[in-house]
């Protein structure tokens, strides 16, 4: 079916196109991705234009809670990828999912998802240049040839349709300059981190221009698997974008032709043991960055690219037409080795193949007193997973196999206005309307002898079936959902805007890619599971977010001052709880998915950011001390929680990855030197007790942490054409749990640990005991350098 779509989509593209070539009206402006503006004078102020509501708008006029960090910005401060925005964005978390360095976790206000197992959806929208990620693999972009990057916080359900429900992180690379440009990005630190990224663009004609870089990212282990003696948490990866952008010369068309491609080839991160084997006394590293993990297999190697084509017309009469086109792959070999320890005990290797293709069209308007779109949005996606359980038992090589593979296809139209009433007083209403289907095929089977311990024919194995297969299912889910917004705006006067918004998301429902149909209850006690009964055991429904938010933004002193407070209210219904639990197959241990809609909660809190200009030209003309901060507080309960027993057990679980308290506070300042510009700043952020999954854990939860960063760069040289840097991250060397794995006897209500009576634990799958877990990373200091020609 997707390769029909696939057809269909490329010929809407081309008719999309050429109708826009062909009413293209001159045109002095264009809303296609905006062109490289300038830094605001204080360094990322109140001027940073942003695209939140798809148009072009300053950051203290969106009505909505957006941090918005331009590539400047995120250069002076040394960020790497998309996990350095978590420690400036409030009520955010942004993380590496556990074993890998390019699987994405996010989480905003609560809501998301940690697990990466396709069938599960994500709660957070990525979308590189408006072209959403299906799937979190390979989802770590990155920083380079950045314009800038968006964090919205809340339902986005209208504006960016399903799987926004906590919302959108929006990543946007820059427009190719008219003339002739290089640069050479380089870095060099701790850990012989080495970064190299080199950009190269030039006009061909008055019409077409086109551009390529490349990037080398690569570091040493902060530890190192001492079983296997290679490194653990380094970094290996190359990437690469090209772009190929055509502008008519009157500003009526635009078309920008992009492709990239990243290959990750460093280790796996092997996780790090809180006790010493229970089988064979694997011990505790002293290092928490090492780990004595003994699988090796599959080798750890990550794939990903695509190719957007988005076309921007202006028709005159005020309309707009957009196209953006998108096709995308990715393939990520993994070994996840549970245990931490060299015994074959709960090692899983694993493999995740995705591959989508999207088509959205929008048709905007814009005038005087009204400003808004209409639009339609397709996404075909097939998602396939493979891993095994390789378990010791008393049977030689046993393996549990999980294979998956679920199929999208969502449809939407949607619209969205903004009435300006007055200069004043402004009303914005929208809507979605989503057909989503999901098919998906699940298979779990037990196989016993062969190569690589009994390993499945997926990782160099040919076992043998042992018994009928736990899983053998085929079903489809079809869902359809309406997602409106609407909020109020106010400005009393330029520097002022009051707003109230309502929004809705949702994210798609499906079929736990993990279950087994053996456990599937006989509903009507006559002995057989039938397949409508493992049909509702195994599917889950969408979960909703329905959100009320007021804000004020505002500025004072000539903008030396600027504030962006919210607070919101978010009823969350139907709510998916993904895990996976020791049990019994075919009467061998192994591990099952359990996804049900078991919850409802209720989420409050309360968001500000703020920057402020100390003082200016003490130092000479352009000299300025700025600060800048942010808090987050949120209040989620659970109203409701139908734990595995079937009882009530909401008073003993907690929000997942999401902490009550995120703060941070930024001093700054640039000072005229020479030829150039020095910038200095420092920043400290805080994070309270984190909650690993929804069950608290003496071994997984992270108490409350801070961590100190520094930056130092000097810009000089005609047109900024030179820079250094001197960058340190987790400058006091903080260790702080960031995921991990718990697979121990604990109160089915509760989730407190039963203990045995000397203190020790139990297993619940595997002889070695599992409270794995994974670090942050340690103090780093690296200096960087820019060249601009």
């Amino acid at each position: 079916m997707i390769g029909i779509r696939t057809r269909s989509v490329c010929a809407a593209l081309y008719a999309g196109v050429a109708a826009a070539a062909l009413f293209a009206a001159p045109a002095h402006a264009q809303d296609a991705p905006a062109p490289a503006t300038p830094e605001a004078q204080d360094d990322n102020g109140p001027d940073i234009v942003v695209t939140a509501r798809r148009r072009t708008e300053t950051l203290l006029n969106v009505p909505i809670a957006v941090t918005a960090l331009s590539g400047e910005k995120l250069d002076k401060i040394g960020a790497v990828d998309l996990t350095d925005l978590q420690t400036v964005t409030p009520n955010t978390t942004i993380k590496d999912a556990r074993g890998t360095n390019s699987t994405l976790a996010a989480i905003i206000r609560g809501v998301g998802q940690q697990d990466p197992v396709p069938g599960f959806e994500a709660g957070i929208g990525i979308y590189l240049d408006d072209v959403y990620l299906n799937r979190p693999q390979a989802a770590v972009l990155d920083i380079y040839d950045v314009e800038r990057i968006e964090v919205l916080r809340g339902p986005q359900g209208t504006l960016y349709g399903r799987n926004t429900i906590g919302g959108a992180i929006k990543y946007v690379t820059k427009r190719l300059p008219d003339t002739f440009s290089a640069s050479l990005r380089g870095a060099y630190g701790s850990y012989n981190q080495a970064d190299g990224i080199v950009s190269l663009s030039a006009p061909i004609g008055p019409m077409v221009r086109v551009g390529v870089s490349g990037a080398r990212l690569t570091r040493d282990g902060f530890g190192k698997n001492r079983f296997l003696g290679v490194d653990n948490y380094d970094k290996n990866i190359w990437a690469g974008r090209g772009t190929i952008e055509f502008e008519s010369p009157d500003g009526g068309l635009f078309v920008r032709v992009t492709g990239d491609y990243t290959h990750d080839k460093s280790h796996p991160r092997g996780g790090h043991r809180l006790f010493a084997g229970l089988l064979t006394g694997s011990p505790v590293l002293p290092n928490v960055y090492d780990t004595n993990g003994g699988l090796n297999f599959p080798r750890q190697d990550v794939q990903a690219g695509g190719l957007s084509m988005a076309a921007t017309a202006k028709l005159g009469g005020g309309f707009t037409l957009r196209s953006i086109s998108a096709w995308r792959k990715d393939r990520s070999f993994t070994p996840i080795d549970f245990d931490a320890t060299p015994s074959v005990d709960v090692d899983v290797p694993a493999v995740y193949r995705n591959e989508q293709t999207s088509q959205e069209f929008q048709l905007l308007y814009s005038s005087p007193k009204v400003n808004g779109l209409i639009g339609f949005y397709y996404l075909g996606a097939k998602a396939a997973t493979t891993f095994d359980v390789l378990l010791n038992t008393t049977l030689a090589n046993l393996n549990g196999n999980t294979k998956g593979d679920v199929r999208t296809e969502t449809e939407s139209v949607f619209a969205d206005f903004t009435f300006d009433f007055t200069p004043q007083l402004s009303l914005s209403v929208g809507g979605r309307y989503t057909w989503d289907q999901r098919s998906s095929f699940i298979f779990k089977q037990n196989y016993l002898g062969g190569p690589n311990f009994g390993a499945s024919t997926d990782f160099g194995g040919n076992p043998i079936a042992f018994g009928a297969p736990a899983t053998n299912f085929r079903g489809t889910a079809n869902f359809r959902r309406f997602t409106p917004r609407a909020s109020i705006a106010f400005k009393p006067n330029e520097n002022h805007m009051l707003y109230a918004s309502y929004s809705e998301g949702f994210k798609g429902g499906g079929f736990d890619p993990r279950g087994s149909g053996t456990s599937a209850p006989d509903t009507n006690n006559d002995g057989v599971r039938s397949y409508q009964e493992i049909y509702n055991f195994l599917s889950f429904k969408p979960e909703v977010v329905k959100s009320y938010e007021i804000g004020w933004k505002g500025s004072a002193f000539d903008k030396r001052l600027t504030w962006a407070i919210d607070g919101f209210h978010a009823n969350y219904s139907n709510v998916q709880i993904p895990g996976s639990v020791a049990c019994t197959v075919g009467g061998v241990a192994s591990f099952c998915g359990i996804t049900t809609n078991a919850a409802r909660a209720e989420i409050n809190g309360v968001e500000l950011e703020s920057t402020a200009v100390l003082a200016r030209g003490f130092a000479g003309a352009g000299s300025n001390v700025t600060f800048a901060g942010t808090l987050g507080y949120i209040d989620p309960k659970y109203k409701s929680y139908i734990g595995p027993t079937g009882a009530e057990v909401s008073a003993y679980r907690q929000f997942q990855n999401t902490p009550k308290w995120t703060m941070s506070g930024t001093l700054g300042a640039n000072v005229p030197a020479g030829s150039g510009v020095i910038n200095a700043s420092t920043t400290v952020s805080y994070r309270s007790l984190t909650h690993q999954f929804e069950v608290a854990s003496p071994f997984l939860d992270q108490p409350g942490y801070t961590l100190w960063d520094a930056n130092l760069t000097y810009t000089f040289g005609p047109k900024a054409q030179y820079s250094i840097g001197l960058h340190a991250k987790n400058i006091t060397d903080v260790r702080y749990k960031t995921a991990g794995y718990q697979y121990l006897a604990a109160n089915a209500n509760t989730g407190a640990i039963i203990y045995t009576p000397t203190g020790g634990v139990t297993p619940t799958l595997g002889k070695e005991g599992i409270a794995t877990v994974f670090y942050g990373n340690p103090r780093q200091v690296f200096g960087t350098f820019s060249i601009k020609f």
